[in-house]
């Protein structure tokens, strides 16, 4: 399978199991160079075991495809040669500096000259000031900072991120994607896994896998376009509302959001006949919106727990 320049994965009919259960199952997609692919799901669904897959960590049971041009069945460590991984957990040395850290980095790796590629990362990632501190001392942010600098510095071609923000605050998050899209920009294609909507939003297309399944991909538009959830806003006197319409006839979601209750359903002539009784009541205040990423996301995980069962 030969794929254009500008595809950096694409696989076909990938499936994997362990013991047993089937992880991933019948998988098929591409990821175009220099985007951000959001992979979405619940915990447990087979998103760290597809990205493993894809970038020639793991050997599926069966399925073909390219990563970067290799094969992924006969170039596994051509492929991770050119893979830059950052895990959820702080994985660099807490008894090392920044700098320290970094040089260590760049010499694992045979960069000519380790210090200046370390000097130029901590310019970059805006670590200047914070060398000689050690990573153990550092913040959060900080340290995903530096995280980022160092599966970065070998310039890999592929970055993967397996939920990177976690406990992080909203400003540090911010500052980190808008340093994805710098390099996403430069041409490194990244794939990240992430429970944030705000995220997910930030991707340039996205994959919801459920259970190994992929149930939908595309772009956040398409993806929320091709879920065809009509959804309704409703504000005022919600009292026990949410459990009346839980599962009524149509009604695929009710959800709260602040002081408001989203409900939402796909087959719209039901969901329209199973509210009706409520739309005129007083107190409450109906109104047709858009379905948000995150009414669509709650549909498709419940959706997926049925699947599973």
């Amino acid at each position: 399978m030969n794929a254009g320049n500008d595809i950096a994965i694409d696989v076909r009919g990938l499936s994997k199991s362990f013991g047993g259960r089937e992880v991933v199952h019948d998988l098929s997609m591409q990821v175009k160079r220099g985007s951000i692919y959001g992979f979405l799901g619940p915990n447990g669904s087979g998103k760290t075991t597809t990205i493993r897959i894809l970038c020639g960590l793991l050997t599926p049971d069966s399925g073909e495809g390219t990563c970067l041009g290799y094969d992924i069945l006969r170039d596994a460590e051509k492929i991770k040669r050119q893979v830059g991984y950052m895990t959820q957990r702080f994985s660099l040395y807490q008894d090392l500096s920044v700098r320290e850290n970094l040089e260590f980095v760049a010499r694992l790796y045979g960069l000519a000259d380790a210090r200046g590629a370390a000097r130029d990362m901590i310019k970059r990632l805006g670590l200047s000031g914070r060398e000689e501190q050690l990573a153990g001392e550092l913040s959060g942010g900080w340290k995903q900072r530096l995280a980022l600098g160092a599966c970065t510095l070998p310039n890999p071609k592929l970055l993967l991120l397996d939920e990177p923000t976690a406990g992080v605050d909203p400003k540090a998050r911010r500052d980190f994607w808008n340093e994805i899209h710098a390099l996403a920009a430069e041409g490194l294609t990244v794939l990240v896994s992430t429970h944030y909507m705000d995220e997910a939003e930030r991707c340039h297309e996205i994959a919801y896998i459920a259970y190994g399944h992929l149930l939908a991909r595309g772009t956040v538009d398409e993806v929320i376009a091709k879920s065809a959830l009509t959804t309704y806003t409703v504000t005022g006197e919600l009292g026990g509302l949410a459990a009346e319409l839980d599962h009524k006839p149509g009604v695929d979601m009710v959800a709260p959001f602040g002081t408001s209750l989203h409900v939402s359903g796909r087959d719209a002539a039901a969901l329209e006949a199973s509210i009706a009784p409520w739309r005129e009541k007083s107190g409450l205040h109906w109104q047709k919106s858009h379905p948000s990423l995150e009414d669509v996301f709650i549909e498709l995980m419940n959706r997926s727990r049925d699947n599973f069962q």
